[in-house]
């Protein structure tokens, strides 16, 4: 067995995944805090205002990381879901219904914060933008997938209607990228890859590590969700009365 299988084998337990997950959490959250802390006192306070958008320009910081977050996460659904389907990993099944509730708030922030950036630079707090619209799209395959979950009373079934909606709603995700491309927007292009104005390093680099905070607190989030929903479904196996018993010893 190599060492690719081995991993998807032990990944695939549910007692070896939530004893390294444990170990994992602590370190995620810190990491978290540390760059969060680091990250709001460049974007907030040392990062320089635009010469157009004002101090508006630092709504940036929180909407575009969770712009990203809220489609990077809906694409590792889709990719769990297909291996959930194709190899009957049941880790991949909760991963994927953890998921789901993690990126549903992250698309609300984006679209929230857009928003806000919105009134003051098109003068409303929404338009039917393309951008905009594929992203409000995106808030409601989240809720699908919560929703497709919550309709089935036997927790397989459940996961794996959800993981096929995750799959399926995936075409979403490069009509969101390429819209401002596309279409002709309101939203700015990307600063990132030609599409729109350059970013000065003094705002790149709080946006990047803000970027990567998210990243953590979604890491950290998940796997603590994933593991309250093990915990719920193996209530009555021996591994999880053994944890038990052992807490309470």
């Amino acid at each position: 067995m190599n060492r690719v299988t081995l991993f998807f084998h032990k990944a695939g337990s549910p007692p070896w995944f939530y004893r390294v997950s444990g170990l994992l959490i602590p370190w995620f959250w810190a990491i978290f805090i540390v760059l969060t802390a680091i990250g709001l006192y460049l974007g907030l306070i040392k990062a320089p205002v635009d010469y157009q958008q004002g101090e508006t320009v630092r709504i940036m910081y929180l909407h575009v990381p969770s712009a990203w977050m809220s489609m990077m996460i809906y694409g590792f659904m889709a990719i769990m879901g297909f291996i959930a389907l194709v190899w009957r990993i049941r880790m991949m099944e909760v991963l994927v219904i953890s998921s789901a509730p993690i990126g549903a708030a992250f698309t609300l922030i984006a679209l929230i914060t857009g928003s806000l950036w919105g009134r003051p630079m098109w003068g409303t707090f929404w338009v039917w933008d393309a951008r905009l619209t594929s992203e409000l799209v995106l808030l409601f395959l989240y809720f699908g997938v919560i929703a497709l979950y919550k309709a089935y009373d036997e927790p397989r079934k459940a996961a794996r209607a959800a993981s096929l909606l995750s799959i399926v709603g995936a075409f979403n995700l490069p009509i969101i990228y390429f819209s401002v491309v596309w279409w002709n927007t309101l939203h700015q292009g990307s600063s990132f890859t030609g599409d729109g104005p350059g970013i000065h390093p003094s705002m790149l680099w709080p946006l990047l590590i803000m970027a990567t905070t998210m990243k953590f607190y979604y890491g950290a989030s998940l796997l603590s969700r994933a593991r309250l929903t093990l915990l719920k479904q193996d209530h009555r196996k021996r591994w999880v009365q053994d944890l038990l018993s052992g807490e309470n010893s």
